[in-house]
């Protein structure tokens, strides 16, 4: 027995190495070897010893045979990854997994044995229980090695026992959080082909299952990698279909790519191509259609629009074979199948993905034509198509085709007439039944929508017809002027017929004018028969002219006090329908209101009572129409600008969020004479936007605000630090991280600001110490509930802004390529405030390093920055080991780049310069730290003096803030957390503070010690006056403060109430004060009229 023994040993010794050594140089012969492997296991498992006297045998050459294996692994788990020879192993491992299982199935039928215990199970568990013993490995190669020889196998393990099963499990799911990425790939696919043999009913309450741990993977991993691998091998079913198209949203792009080219391409039909997939388009909801599309043109990267585009022309093939009759099938019936895969006339993606399928497919639109028997039988679908045939034939400027696409023109107005007449008819019946069976159904709703839709693709594709054709012409206008001069006309069609009205009119004035009689016809109800005596036509009307009918004198509506309720109803849906015809009008108009005095006319019966009236929605069309005539009147922005600014703080949110857009427009069009330098209209005009972003609560008007600021900012109308300040203390407040469209906004808005010119990068520069002395003990302030950006965040976020390889080449504008060094002396200036505490030292310092040097700089600068990082080594040196490591370092590349301008440096010669004497009497103010250690302040200090404001209920002043950046910070007492009455951000930009009150050094905003006791004096603060005529003189009011706290630096700006502010001069028939909180009828009168006389 022992020479038995031997030789089994010494022939698996001597063939499974070179086996081993043969696959890992190549795939090709992997068959053959697993076929040799696989006899040599079967030969080395007949051998076996009896023990027990015979009662039991011993599988000694199974055992001798997993051994070999085993040693074989070891070795290959050592091989790094990316190594070729290591991964035909792996793959070599788990195709003779693969094989012995099919071949035990085999064998296991043939004999009809029930035994599940054979040598191929018993091989598999002996295998995966040494791998497993790899998963808790400190080397990260093992680690990797193990997992993925264990994701080769997985899916071919046959038969295992449920107790290695929950193990290898278990391992799997701590796997998914290796830290090492390439670790989490293997764990992941190995994980995917574990989870379709799971039953959820095994799984404990309260333990995940492994389609949840994926899910979670493919959603929240932080390796593009991992999320793709969990992407790609994830079962597709129900259960995962809405998290994987959550991923054409993913920040990688070759994972958004993915999924269309993947997933949604290739699994269109189930694998044998016998039946739908489960992301075949007529599976897939209209929501999910629309999601994929809309992302996937959207876009930023052409790649993945590329791939939704190849995903669009899939699904026209696929609309293809949906159409039963193939003899009669044409290139419309296609498209027409592909359009009723989406709702028209909800959103635009409908368009977006008809343009892209008619680029991209020559054979559709090359071949597409619209006869007269195509508009004779219209659908939505039919009008759809038409008309964005219509605009792509304009877009691409194929006249032929536009041409022969295009229809007759009086034939076309026919066809709107008939259509529009069948909509009225059907309408009355509709009302007629709705008073006998109540509401309509669902299905006459849809009818009727789709009808109106109809009308207006027709009505589209009417604005680009030629009208050469006098008889045409004149039966369009005819035909749209009577249609806006009906009450029932729907509201979506309104624009439409303004739009084509437009093209028909000569000029603006003539558009104004028919717009103008169709309000007063629609409006004089009180004799409709005589209202039109004859729309007759003189026949003498030449081309460029509009046939006007012949009409009495409007004789205006009855006073509402002698209505009755069913009158005042239906006035005043007429006056929303004048309303909305006036904005269309209007926001089609681009000369000045002085040149059309029909205006004058509807602004004084029409708009400014809406404005004055209670009812929302006439308000909210009246103060719109007052806007846009604002926009073409100058006059008029200047006397309606006060009411608009007292409807932002009083109105609803709905209401605010228009006139916020409607006085950002005035800004954006009257620049000279709202922003201009001179004058104190723009600075309390930006006074107000700043208290109003600081004291908004809704989250869509803060989002507005930001953007018109933004705005403002980026087009150069503004720039005032302050502005730039709130900016920032909007962008970094916890208080707006669910406002996820203002981080939005702004997140876009910085780096193009800054990048855009050096100015700006510069103006960034200026300000970075002031707010992050500000904004830096706010991060250690804020509530566990909230969350904010690192100081160490904050300061990479300014360092990327104000780098001057970023910023893009400006004409006539030279690029500063010095801002860092700049930037650097800065930092070093603040690094000798004792005050700061040592962790926001340890990020400035650490700052240093990430400044970028330029190979040219001015020698007064450099060596301006060589001083005071020389006096901050020796006055206050640092013993952080990170810090000193990080300043050490810039100081060595700093020497080192510039050492000829350095070489001649001796700091007696540099204190002569006349120009260097602030910056030696800065130096010489610094005295040395005994120690040579910071000051640390308690973080409790900072939370304490939240509540420090001096603001008390009694009085109507408020306190201004001197420093950098100034703050509105609540007025309860010593409150831990952030206030919750209102979002407030404590940074707002700080306005260029007085030179009485800012005599001596800057002081940072956080107190960083305890000073010694001493009495406080009693400062007089100055009240912050609010907008006043440029020519009355300013007045100052004292008001005594209460005494401040010993350790109290500053008072801060409080973020008051609106009543708690003193308007001034009240008096004054152009309403002086800016921020006026109450309603008052007689008011809105006095700026009625004021409006009215701008116009005479």
């Amino acid at each position: 027995m022992p020479g038995r023994v031997s030789s089994v040993e010494e022939t698996l010794t001597a063939s499974v190495p070179k086996i081993f050594d043969q696959v890992q140089n190549s795939t090709a012969n992997h068959q053959k070897n697993i076929v040799a492997l696989h006899k040599l296991h079967l030969d080395a498992a007949g051998f076996t010893e009896p023990v027990h006297n015979g009662r039991s045998i011993k599988l000694t050459g199974e055992r001798m045979f997993e051994e070999r294996f085993k040693d074989m692994l070891c070795r290959a788990v050592a091989v790094k990854k990316g190594t070729s020879q290591g991964d035909r192993i792996v793959k070599f491992v788990g195709a003779y997994t693969k094989y012995i299982n099919e071949r035990a199935a085999e064998v296991k039928k043939e004999d009809d044995d029930e035994d599940d215990d054979t040598t191929a199970s018993r091989f598999v568990e002996k295998v995966l229980t040494f791998l497993l013993n790899g998963f808790e490995a400190k080397d990260k190669v093992a680690r990797y090695r193990c997992v993925h020889f264990l994701a080769e196998m997985v899916a071919h393990l046959g038969e295992i026992s449920e107790t290695l099963y929950t193990e290898l499990r278990a391992a799997l799911f701590e796997r998914v959080h290796d830290k090492e990425t390439f670790v989490r790939v293997q764990a992941v696919i190995a994980l995917s082909k574990l989870c379709g043999s799971e039953d959820p009913s095994d799984v404990e309450e309260g333990e995940p299952t492994a389609l949840e741990v994926l899910l979670e993977t493919l959603s929240c991993d932080p390796a593009a990698d991992v999320r793709r691998a969990a992407l790609l091998n994830i079962p597709l079913s129900s259960a995962t279909l809405d998290a994987v198209l959550g991923r054409t949203r993913d920040t990688d792009t070759i994972m958004r790519k993915l999924v269309y080219s993947a997933i949604l391409i290739q699994h269109c039909f189930a694998s044998d191509g016998s039946a739908m997939g489960l992301v075949h388009p007529r599976v897939l909801t209209i929501s999910q259609r629309e999601f994929i599309i809309r992302n996937g043109l959207g876009d930023r990267e052409p790649a993945v629009r590329q791939a939704a585009a190849v995903l669009l022309s899939k699904w026209v093939d696929v609309a293809r074979e949906d159409v039963k009759n193939e003899e009669s099938k044409t290139v419309e019936d296609n498209v027409l199948a592909l359009l009723s895969l989406f709702d028209l006339t909800e959103s635009t993606v409908a368009e977006d993905a008809l343009l892209s399928v008619l680029d991209r497919r020559a054979d559709i639109s090359d071949h597409v034509e619209f006869n007269d028997a195509y508009w004779a039988n219209l659908t939505p679908e039919r009008a759809f198509f038409a008309r964005v045939f219509v605009d792509h034939c304009i877009a691409i400027s194929n006249a032929e085709k536009l041409d022969a696409s295009l229809p007759v023109v009086t034939a076309l107005a026919y066809r709107i007439q008939a259509a529009y007449n069948a909509y009225q008819e059907d309408l009355e019946v509709a009302e007629q039944e709705r008073v006998i069976r109540g509401e309509p159904t669902e299905e006459e709703e849809e009818a009727r929508i789709d009808k109106e839709f109809v009308i207006g693709e027709m009505l589209k594709v009417a604005v680009n017809l030629d009208y050469a054709d006098e008889i045409g012409r004149r039966k369009m206008f005819q035909l749209v002027r009577d249609m806006i001069s009906q009450e029932a006309l729907p509201e979506s069609l309104v624009a439409r017929c303004l739009d084509v009205l437009r093209i028909l009119s000569p000029n603006e004035r003539d558009l104004i004018r028919v717009v103008v009689e169709v309000v007063h016809e629609l409006r004089d109800v009180s004799d409709e028969e005589e209202a039109l005596k004859e729309p007759a036509d003189d026949g003498e009307t030449n081309f460029g002219e509009t046939p006007m009918p012949t009409r009495t004198a409007p004789k205006g509506p009855k006073p509402s006090e002698d209505m009755s309720s069913e009158e005042r109803a239906r006035m005043d849906a007429i006056d929303l329908r004048c309303l909305s015809l006036c904005i269309g009008m209007l926001e089609r108009v681009n000369g000045t209101f002085e040149e059309n005095s029909t205006l004058e006319g509807i602004l004084g019966e029409l708009i400014i009572p809406a404005v004055k009236r209670k009812e929302l929605v006439l308000r909210e069309k009246g103060l719109i129409c007052l806007g846009l005539c604002c926009l073409i009147a100058r006059r008029m922005a200047l006397n309606s600008f006060q009411l608009f600014l007292g409807q932002i703080q009083t109105a609803p949110e709905v209401l605010r969020i228009r006139v916020l857009q409607i006085v950002f427009d005035i800004l954006m069009v009257h620049e000279n004479d709202f922003l201009k330098k001179e004058g104190s209209t723009r600075e309390r005009i930006i006074e107000f936007f700043l208290q109003v972003l600081e004291t908004e609560e809704s989250d869509k008007v803060q989002a507005l605000m930001c953007i018109g600021l933004s705005k403002l900012v980026l087009s150069g109308m503004i720039s005032e630090d302050k502005v730039l300040q709130s900016l920032v203390a909007a962008y970094l407040a916890p208080d707006t991280i669910d406002n996820q469209e203002v981080r939005q906004c702004l997140a876009y808005f910085f780096p193009v600001y800054c990048y855009s010119s050096a100015v700006n990068q510069r103006r960034m520069q200026r300000l970075f110490i002031g707010l992050f002395e500000q904004l830096a003990p706010e991060t250690r302030n804020v509530d566990e509930t909230q969350d904010m950006v690192s100081p160490a965040q904050i300061a990479a976020m300014f360092v990327d802004w104000t780098d001057p390889q970023k910023a893009i080449d400006v004409q006539d504008q030279l690029t500063d390529e010095t801002i860092h060094i700049d930037l650097a002396s800065d930092i070093a200036r603040a690094l000798f405030d004792d005050k700061m505490i040592k962790e926001d030292k340890k990020v400035l310092y650490q700052v240093l390093g990430r400044l970028y040097l330029p190979d040219k700089v001015d020698d007064d600068k450099i060596r301006t920055l060589k001083l005071l990082l020389h006096n901050l080594n020796s006055r206050r040196p640092i013993r952080d080991a990170a810090a000193k490591n990080a300043l050490a370092k810039f100081d060595a590349a700093i020497s080192k780049k510039y050492a000829e301008q350095l070489e001649s440096f001796n700091e007696e010669d540099y204190r002569q310069l006349e120009y260097l004497k602030d910056l030696f009497e800065f130096l010489d103010d610094i005295i040395p730290l005994d120690d040579g250690e910071e000051v640390d302040i308690p973080r409790t200090r900072a939370r304490k003096r939240r509540s420090e404001s001096i603001v008390t209920d009694t009085t109507d002043s408020i306190i201004p803030d001197e420093s950098v950046a100034s703050a509105a910070s609540p007025s309860h007492p010593k409150g831990k957390g952030r206030g919750k009455q209102s979002k407030r951000r404590r940074v707002s930009g700080s306005d260029d503070s007085d030179d009485d009150v800012l005599s001596h050094d800057h002081v940072t905003p956080a107190p960083t010690r305890t000073l010694p006791k001493r009495a406080a004096s009693v400062k007089k603060p100055q009240v912050v006056q609010l907008i006043e005529d440029d020519d009355d003189k300013e007045e100052e009011e004292e008001v005594s403060s209460p005494p401040a706290s010993h350790n109290e630096r500053r008072p801060r700006l409080a973020s008051k109430a609106r009543d708690d502010i003193q308007p001034a001069s009240a008096g004054n028939h152009t309403i002086d004060s800016i921020i006026d909180s109450e309603e008052d009828e007689e008011e809105e009168d006095e700026v009625a009229n004021d409006i009215l006389a701008s116009d005479e």
